[in-house]
């Protein structure tokens, strides 16, 4: 038995229905995978989240909260950033060294 396709038409669709909570914010990267900044999964990209509940990976948002038109507010919210625990956030210095190593 032959069949004779007379017309075909393809498809394609686009969802977004991946939880933000699973991709950060700045990169658009699964925070399972590398980030932009410095192209090494795991502990080397760790994630920090502000008092505000956005996550982003480390490099990605200190990278952002060290440009001038940020204004160290949080890139989805735009309330000021701080990280959930102020103990746990490095200090400017260890955040340039931090950015400067990865860029």
């Amino acid at each position: 038995m032959k069949v004779t396709i007379k017309q075909w038409n393809a498809v394609a669709a686009w969802r977004w229905d991946m939880p933000e909570d699973d991709m950060c914010g700045i990169c658009r990267n699964p925070y399972d995978s590398t980030c932009s900044k410095c192209k090494f999964p795991g502990d080397e990209c760790p994630l920090l989240i502000g008092e505000c509940n956005h996550s982003f990976h480390m490099h990605c948002i200190y990278s952002w909260l060290r440009q001038e038109q940020s204004q160290e507010k949080c890139p989805m919210c735009r309330q000021p950033f701080k990280a959930k625990d102020a103990n746990e956030q490095p200090s400017v210095v260890e955040q340039s060294n931090v950015v400067a190593a990865a860029g």
